[in-house]
């Protein structure tokens, strides 16, 4: 990589340095997308987990369970939402 002499730089204006950061700023954008869905993965199965335990009690605690099923099913939209926004956003 070679240096862009720095009165280069003070002449490029905001905007010129601003259009020259757009693709790193794109890229790190969907690597946090990305990080965001594989932690809603981890959330996912942690919740799948609690549920299982949930089931194996005796006695079976219903609002318990149905609470878990619904905090399983929004993380399973949300990461759906997630997917569509990287595939919108970042195409490639």
């Amino acid at each position: 990589m070679k240096l862009t002499v720095y009165a280069k730089i003070l002449k490029m204006g905001k905007e010129a340095i601003q259009e020259a950061l757009a693709p790193v700023r794109a890229h790190e954008m969907k690597k946090k997308a990305e990080l965001e869905t594989a932690k809603i993965d981890s959330r996912l199965i942690e919740q799948d987990s609690k549920i299982q335990e949930i089931c194996s009690a005796y006695p079976i605690n219903y609002d318990k369970l149905l609470d878990a099923l619904d905090e399983r099913d929004l993380l399973s939209r949300r990461k759906a939402q997630f997917d569509k926004i990287i595939k919108e956003m970042f195409p490639i």
